[in-house]
């Protein structure tokens, strides 16, 4: 985590937790000649509307306008982290269990990197996701600490 988004977690945290949302992610990406600063909320049920995005991104401007952490200029986002919201914290992989998932690792896991499956478990230092290998189901188990990025996915082949 990079120092900035770490000042904006410290910042935007007592929000939350007055308006009894949370925090999904924070980025501070550029891209071309420009910076956003996104921050991504949702409430412990699941499902954000506008209004509550709108009011964070209120309060979280006012208190960055007046601590000013970001040298640069840049564009403040906060949005729902949509249907394929990323998995970051214990608690993420806990509710997605059961769930269609992607996962990209930083080294081959049984000679893939990445895993498109099903959730089948989640304990203190690996994953399990059941994948589809040609025409049947293999359950691959990946350590935590190979995965690079994991997020909800959305499973086409079921349309």
């Amino acid at each position: 985590m990079s120092k900035i988004t770490s000042t904006v977690e410290q910042l935007v945290t007592p929000i939350l937790e007055e308006l009894n949302l949370e925090l999904v992610d924070i980025e501070f990406v550029k891209e071309g000649r420009t910076w956003f600063l996104r921050v991504y909320i949702d409430t412990p049920q699941g499902g954000i509307d506008i209004e509550q995005c709108a009011l964070v991104s209120e309060r979280l401007s006012a208190v960055l306008d007046e601590k000013d952490p970001i040298a640069q200029n840049y564009y403040l986002e906060v949005s729902s982290p949509g249907a394929e919201r990323p998995l970051k914290k214990e608690k993420d992989f806990e509710k997605a269990v059961g769930k269609y998932v992607y996962i990209k690792t930083y080294e081959p896991v049984e000679g893939m990197k990445e895993f498109y499956g099903y959730l089948r478990s989640n304990n203190e230092d690996s994953l399990e996701v059941e994948i589809r290998v040609k025409t049947r189901n293999v359950l691959v188990k990946i350590g935590k600490e190979k995965i690079a990025k994991a997020r909800l996915a959305i499973d086409f082949s079921s349309y």
